[in-house]
C-alpha cells in the first residue's frame, strides 16, 4: 500500500492489503496536535437479522471511490481547519471476522476538532463512497441488508467557528 511521504497531510487508499492502522496513527503524530484519533471498523459476526456472518467481500468503484475519499478530506479541511493530518484507508476484496475494512485517523490540535472531524469522515465515507459490502454467512451469502443509496457528496463553504481556549473545553 503505497504511503504518504512527511510532507503530505492526506492518506486515502482503496487496497486489498491489511490496513496499516498503527502506521496512519503514527504518520498522523506530528509535533502541532495534541489529539490523534483513530477509528477501525473490523468485520463482526452478525448483521441486521443474520446472526452467523463468517466474512465479508468489499467491493469499490475504485475511481470514484477515491474521488470520494479525497472530497471528504477536503470537506474536513473546510470544516475543521485547524486539523493536521487525515488518513482515510478502506480494504476491498474478502475480509474475515475480525480483520480491518476501514481506518480513518485524524489529527488535531484539539480533542473536540479530532472527534468531530473523525465522526464526520466515517459517517460521510459510509454514505457517500461507492464501496458495496457482500455478507457471508453459513448458509451462503448475499449483499448487506441495510445498504442504501450512494449519496452525492457536496462540499459546503467553510463555516465561521468562534475560538474555544482550552481552558473552555
Amino acid at each position: 500500500m503505497p504511503r504518504p511521504t512527511p510532507d503530505e497531510r492526506d492518506w486515502v487508499a482503496l487496497t486489498t492489503e491489511p490496513l496499516p492502522a498503527a502506521d496512519a496513527a503514527e504518520w498522523a503524530t506530528v509535533p502541532e496536535t495534541g489529539a490523534v484519533v483513530t477509528f477501525a471498523g473490523v468485520v463482526r459476526d452478525h448483521a441486521e437479522g443474520r446472526p452467523d456472518v463468517v466474512g465479508m467481500t468489499y467491493e469499490a468503484y475504485e475511481g470514484p471511490a477515491l474521488r470520494a475519499l479525497h472530497d471528504i478530506a477536503a470537506e474536513i479541511r473546510n470544516r475543521w481547519p485547524d486539523v493536521a493530518r487525515i488518513a482515510l484507508l478502506h480494504r476491498v476484496g474478502e475480509l474475515v471476522l475480525s480483520e480491518t475494512s476501514v481506518v480513518v485517523v485524524i489529527s488535531a490540535p484539539h480533542r473536540g476538532v479530532a472527534f468531530d472531524a473523525a465522526e464526520y469522515a466515517i459517517d460521510t465515507l459510509k454514505e457517500t463512497v461507492p464501496i458495496w459490502k457482500q455478507e457471508h454467512w453459513s448458509g451462503g451469502s448475499d449483499w448487506a441488508v441495510e445498504q442504501h443509496e450512494i449519496r452525492q457528496h457536496e462540499i459546503r463553504e467553510p463555516e465561521v467557528r468562534p475560538s474555544v481556549s482550552a481552558t473552555e473545553r
